[in-house]
């Protein structure tokens, strides 16, 4: 294996690390908080980017191979939560080790955990970059190295699809597609932050915000999530959960007037589709067996929803207060996730669609055995390779759940909290069920306990294979 392309990978994306630590310096100065903190992690981020370079050496790449694709990937996501810890550990926020890098990863990978017990008591500083951190591990890093990496050719592309699962090439060039895919991050982001801003929400908070839900992350510098700030608020964030759960491809085409292709889009109305059943089912619920108005209700059930289906993790309510059907429902969509090629967690709607169609594929063969019938996604023919991957994967996913909650409850946790500490962490989402509810933490759990949800975090962002493949004796065989 050529260890110069992982080398070549880690040093950009340690440098855009470096630089996002300097971006939360003016918010420090503002807020009259400590800078040395962010220069020193930025400044040991730099050093570590150095090092990769002088080992690299300035040989050009011309081949990125799919084995050195796997390395960096997960190579990359270690790395950075490491050097996300440093900057809790500087600061004094998060005093132990165990517990700075449990938050560095959980923001990375998006998954929104926590072991704050009181948020606000945080500089404001550190909890601006406690939010980039999912802005930058939502999309961030791996559209940025896309971009500036002229000399990666069909590599990079396989790098990217192992990150994002980016499954439709918009444009045949590679750095074409990283830098649309980055307008439309942006564009996003921003779009919400004036939506926020019109709502009363100040800016500061509007950036956190927006980082959060664009990224389909869920920290929030608030203690209360999004549940003291207005209706308004509320349906604003609802929404943009539901477009950053949505296939960014999808909102190219938008952009484009192409709403043929999206119309085409199967796992687009399945998606939506799920997330209107479960809103109206719960909204039902919520009427009915409580004392809440239709309107609460209804937002309510909408903002959980959205929330848990993209992997958000934002929280409005205790959806453990609820009706017992209410947060069971809550408990199966962790398993679902949003759309693929978007920034969402979980499973992805294409994988069930495919299991569903498989179901249907299976009762229309034994009804015509000798007929030959295609299974087909958006007009299209899954092979036979694709979809035994699919179902494969499926099929590690809710393997590797059941170990780690058997794991987890192992070394002391309750049953719900197992269940759903290992559900949450593999689907990137946040907040579970037991003692790791929405208005808890998992500040509670052992130092064993949060290294298992490290790893389950790091398994269900980088899809599985990516990171297990590491461990398999071929991998490293030439």
């Amino acid at each position: 294996m050529d260890l110069r392309p992982v080398l070549h990978i880690l040093m950009r994306i340690v440098l855009i690390t470096a630089v996002s630590l300097l971006m939360c310096v003016p918010v420090a100065l503002i807020y009259h908080e400590p800078v040395s903190p962010f220069l020193y992690t930025s400044l040991i981020a730099t050093v570590l980017a150095a090092c990769a370079y002088g080992v690299r050496g300035t040989h050009e790449l011309t081949t990125f191979k799919r084995r050195e694709a796997y390395l960096s990937v997960t190579l990359s996501w270690l790395v950075v939560s490491l050097i996300g810890a440093l900057l809790y550990l500087f600061s004094g926020a998060i005093p132990g080790i165990t517990d700075a890098f449990f938050e560095s990863v959980s923001g990375f990978t998006t998954t929104g955990s926590s072991i704050l017990t009181d948020i606000e008591s945080l500089p404001k500083s550190v909890l601006f970059w406690r939010s980039m951190t999912h802005w930058v591990g939502g999309l961030g890093i791996i559209v940025l190295v896309v971009i500036i990496m002229p000399s990666l050719n069909i590599g990079s592309y396989n790098l990217f699809t192992l990150e994002s699962s980016f499954q439709e090439k918009i444009h045949p060039k590679i750095r074409s597609v990283g830098r649309r895919l980055l307008y439309i991050y942006l564009s996003l982001t921003f779009i919400e932050t004036f939506f926020l801003l019109l709502g009363g929400m100040n800016l500061y908070e509007s950036l956190c915000h927006s980082f959060g839900t664009v990224a389909t992350g869920g920290f929030s510098p608030k203690n209360t999530s999004i549940g003291d700030y207005s209706p308004y608020i509320q349906y604003v964030i609802t929404i943009f959960m539901l477009l950053a759960g949505t296939n960014f491809v999808v909102h190219y085409y938008a952009v484009k007037g192409q709403f043929r292709k999206i119309k085409q889009n199967e796992e687009l109305r399945f998606y939506y589709t799920v997330t209107f059943v479960a809103g109206i089912l719960i909204t039902a619920i919520l009427f009915f067996q409580t004392d809440r108005s239709l309107e609460t209700a209804f937002r309510e059930s909408f903002f959980q929803v959205a929330s848990i289906i993209t992997c958000t993790g934002f929280a409005t309510a205790d959806y453990l207060l609820w009706p017992s059907v209410g947060w069971v429902i809550i408990f199966f969509l962790m398993f679902f996730g949003g759309s693929t090629g978007s920034t969402a967690g979980g499973i992805k709607m294409a994988r069930h669609l495919v299991a569903l169609k498989n179901v249907k594929h299976h009762f229309r063969i034994l009804n015509a055995p000798n007929a030959i019938i295609p299974l087909r996604i958006n007009s299209k023919p899954v092979s036979a390779q694709d979809n035994n991957g699919i179902l494969t994967f499926v099929l590690w996913y809710f393997m590797l759940f059941l170990g780690g909650s058997l794991v987890m409850a192992w070394l002391g946790s309750d049953v719900p909290t197992s269940l759903s500490s290992v559900a949450t962490a593999m689907g990137g989402i946040g907040p579970g069920l037991g003692s790791v509810g929405p208005a808890g933490n998992f500040a509670h759990l052992s130092d064993s306990s949060k290294f298992v949800l490290c790893g389950m975090m790091l398994l269900g962002r980088l899809e599985i294979y990516t990171m297990v493949m590491l461990f398999t004796p071929w991998f490293w065989k030439n």
